[in-house]
Order: C-alpha cells, then structure tokens, then sequence
C-alpha cells in the first residue's frame, strides 16, 4: 500500500503526534509499505533536512522558535501538492492525524482524487483550546466556521459549533476513525462521531518501538536497588498537565521519597520557585528534557510514573510505556486508570475529587508505603505485548484493508 499521512505540525518537530506518526511510517516501511507524510515545512534548522519520504508544504513561523508553523488550506496549496503527489506512487489510502490545517488539506486531497480517508483522533479539540484560548467559545465558534467553508460538503449533515461537533464533521467524511484509547472512542462516539457509512470509532493504541521496548527492558534493574522509593513526573510543563498541584501534594504528603521531574515547558520556573518555597520531604530533581531512548531508561529503572492530568489526555502515553517496562503508576484520570486496568494506584475516588491535592497527597503516601513494605502491584501483562508498534501496525493495515474495500 501507499499511505499518504497529514499531519498539523512537520515531523521534526515536537510533540506526541509527531513522535507516533514517525513512529507509525518506519514500522509500516519495515511492513514493506510506502508512505509519504504530508505537513507545513519547518522553518529551523532541524526541519531542512531533505527527506524523501515527505512533502513539506508552503507554511508560515507560527512560534518565536519557529518550531510549529501554518499551511492555509486553500487552491495554492492544493496546485502544490497535487504537483508533488503526481510524481509519487498509485495512493491506496489517506490517513489524517491532524485536528486544524493538516486535517482540512487532508480532506480536501481525499476529495480531489476520490481517496479514502482515515482519521485518527488524537486530540480533544475542546479541552485544548480551553487550556490555550482566552475565549474557547469564539474559537470554537471560529473554527468550525472556517471548516464549512475550507472543506467540501460544507456542515455535511452535523449541526453545532462546539468542539464535538468540529469533530464530527472530519468523522463523517471518513471511511474510518480511529482513537488512541478505548475511553476516547467511546466518549466520541457518545458525541454523535461516526463515518460516512455510520461505523463507530476503532480503538487502534499509539505504540512503542519494539527496539527501544526490548532494549530498555533488558537495561532495566534485575532486582530493585537499595533507597528511598524512586517517582517519575514526565511531560510537558504546561497547567493541564498539572506539575505544579503534584509539587504541592508532593510537599502535603511529607513522603521521604526520590522524585524526579522530566521534561520542559513554561511552568518549569515555577516549578522550581515552588519547590524551594516549600522544601518538602521528598527530594527533587530537574532533569530537561531527555533523548527518548534515556526517558524510557528513567521509567524502567523507577518504583512508580506519577500520571497528574485530568480529563486531557486521549490516552496518557506515560502509563502505558511504564506498564510495558513493568513500572506501575499513580493515576489521576480515571478513565486512563479504566484503560490499565491493573498495575496503578488511583487518586481519590467516590466522593474524593482526583484533582484534589489532598487525594494526590494521600495516592503517594499509599505508594510509597507499599514500594517500601515491597508490595507494589504489577502492571497489566498484556499492555506488555499490545503496546509494541508493530502490533499497532498490524491494527492499523487492518483499519487501511478494510477503508480501501469500501471505497472499491
């Protein structure tokens, strides 16, 4: 098959799509399929470089960094890819993972050349404007304006202008639609998103390479080493990943406890700030950002993953790839907590709101009581096998088969 992937943002740069989609496209090479990525050209030196297997579209900085940039999804970009594409193999089947630019230029490739689209979900559109909009509504509002009059077939039968209903609407020019986790395709679905034809979401896991998987088991610790118990926070310092109510629950709990913090973002100052406001009992240390390969070495050697947002996350990578290395996590989202199964201490519960400090706090006083009593619990075996990529490749040439048969 010949795969052509839009995505919002060029795979060189940062992000968890872009992690997956360049994730997704070797694995589906190893496959012996072809792949061509579609998204705005970079404007920094990462994103010079000549790849062969994409095709980088006029764009504009949209960052100080210029890490993310915009395409306008109108006729010149559609007279330029059509250029592009006409030099590259038969296409089978169009797979969007993108929610904004990506996903209109996307479509409106699909419609032109009488393709099948899937369109993977990974994001909840509403939450993360709430988290990054002054005014989500207008946004919203905004939004799916610009989307009856960018894509063809205008509001294609789904009324409303909320985030769902923007949502809806890419659903239903789709042969098929896919999300990272179970509790999203089903949350999506009670939302009234379908295909075309009415199908229903397919759960199909973002992965973890099977190389990185193997070669950080097989670094992990064979026996536990002597020491306070060891947490891990990583991710994106930003307020709907909530570090900064973690160093406060942190500091609640009183737990004597190694904590580590991974990753960087606008709140990392804060963050530190807190930290030395409160001198709490645990200690804690920043380390950055790190190379992939180095995290998944953090996480393999921790007692627990510390997981702190609530109600953001599409699936919560971090659990998942600390339940495949046989790390067990402190879950916030109870959604994510359903998706594990097993392997996790829940926050809160019942009447107890899991956003709250005090619950947070009490989570890590349970956890570090039972890693230090040697009683932690194990994580769900099958996340171990299921999370590889090239089972989620398998998944997804199966969701391709099926979009290619009914546009047949």
């Amino acid at each position: 098959m010949h795969i052509v992937m839009f995505g919002d943002q060029h795979l060189a740069s940062l992000g968890g799509a872009q992690v997956s989609m360049r994730l997704q496209r070797r694995f589906l090479e190893r496959a012996g399929h072809t792949v061509t990525v579609v998204a705005p050209e970079m404007h920094t030196r990462r994103g010079s470089a000549v790849d062969a297997a994409s095709v980088d579209t006029p764009s504009v900085p949209i960052t100080l960094d210029r890490e993310y940039a915009f395409t306008w999804p109108g006729r010149r970009t559609d007279r330029f890819l059509d250029q592009a594409m006409a030099r590259r193999p038969h296409i089978d089947v169009v797979h969007v993972q993108a929610d904004f630019w990506g996903a209109f230029v996307g479509h409106r490739f699909a419609a032109r050349h009488g393709l099948p689209v899937v369109h993977t979900m990974h994001n909840r559109v509403d939450v993360g404007i709430a988290a990054v909009a002054p005014a989500p509504g207008a946004v919203l509002w905004g939004l799916n304006a610009w989307q009856r009059r960018v894509l063809p077939g205008g509001a294609n039968g789904v009324e409303g202008r909320d985030g769902w209903a923007y949502l809806a609407r890419m659903a239903a020019r789709s042969a098929a639609v896919t999300a990272p986790s179970a509790h999203f395709a089903r949350r999506l679905e009670a939302h009234g998103v379908s295909t075309a034809g009415g199908r229903g979401v397919d759960v199909v896991w973002n992965g973890i390479d099977d190389d990185l998987l193997d070669a950080a088991r097989a670094a992990g610790p064979a026996d536990r080493a002597d020491g306070p118990p060891r947490l891990v926070w990583l991710g994106r310092m930003s307020p709907e990943k909530r570090l900064l109510p973690f160093l406060e629950a942190v500091a609640e709990s009183g737990v004597r406890a190694q904590i580590e913090v991974i990753g960087g973002g606008g709140q990392d100052r804060a963050a530190r700030r807190l930290v030395a406001r409160r001198r709490p009992t645990a200690s804690i240390s920043f380390a950055g950002r790190l190379p992939y390969p180095e995290t998944l070495r953090r996480i393999a050697a921790a007692d627990a993953v510390v997981q702190t947002s609530v109600g953001f996350e599409t699936q919560g990578m971090t659990v998942f790839e600390a339940a495949a290395l046989g790390t067990p996590s402190i879950v916030c989202d109870v959604d994510i907590a359903a998706e594990l199964e097993s392997g996790f201490w829940p926050v809160g519960g019942g009447a107890v709101d899991p956003r709250s400090i005090g619950a947070l706090a009490a989570a890590l006083r349970r956890a570090v009581a039972d890693i230090d009593a040697g009683r932690a619990p194990e994580p769900n075996p099958v996340v171990r096998e299921t999370f590889r990529q090239s089972s989620r490749t398998a998944a997804m040439g199966e969701v391709y088969r099926r979009a290619i048969d009914r546009a047949a």
